[in-house]
């Protein structure tokens, strides 16, 4: 039932959000050229892979970056985490600290991918390298924000983000989900 709810509310977000998708899509083409979406493999519930949406807020060849920035990791993890990363446009790195990039999950939310709270999805080739203790963090569906991200995502230890999805997920409730995600939107629009 509170999937289905899920599912219905992203879609009304979805309808009543085309307007701020229209001005970061002519944002980020003005700026940057296109594509406008980034889509990504990434692992999710019970290791099922799926393709993830987000505004595209870096440069286009930034995959293929990551090797080159590699030894600036701030992540101590098989994460990888540059908060000022070089490969940001200038456009995008306004739209990435302030998460909305994020919003096109919206649609992998519809598609039952994902949902609004829960541990955030990992690129395949990271959440392979995932420790055995902490792999209950795909016994549920990822979320487009999680307690990680209201906490300080980027100055956190890895071990600290993991005890933060496995006590997500230990104490998961309607409730809890509806103050993580007004946290996440509160602190979004701070960064605004």
């Amino acid at each position: 039932m509170t999937s289905m709810l899920y599912r219905f509310v992203a879609l009304l977000l979805l309808i009543l959000l085309t307007p701020v998708f229209l001005v970061l899509y002519i944002l980020v083409i003005l700026t940057s050229g296109g594509p406008f979406l980034f889509k990504q493999k990434r692992m999710g519930k019970d290791k099922k892979t799926f393709i993830i949406y987000k505004i595209r807020t870096m440069v286009r060849n930034a995959e293929k970056l990551k090797e080159k920035y590699k030894n600036q990791n701030e992540a101590d993890s098989p994460a990888f985490k540059i908060y000022d990363d070089p490969r940001y446009t200038k456009v995008g790195k306004i739209i990435s600290h302030s998460a909305l990039d994020e919003l096109p999950q919206l649609f992998n939310i519809v598609k039952g991918e994902m949902s609004f709270v829960g541990p955030r999805p990992l690129p395949v080739d990271e959440a392979q390298k995932i420790p055995r203790e902490y792999t209950t963090r795909f016994s549920v569906l990822p979320g487009m924000t999680s307690p990680w991200i209201i906490n300080g995502a980027d100055h956190k230890s890895f071990k600290k983000w993991m005890e933060l999805d496995i006590t997500y997920i230990k104490n998961k409730n309607f409730s809890y989900d509806i103050k993580i995600f007004s946290l996440t939107v509160l602190k979004a629009l701070k960064l605004l």
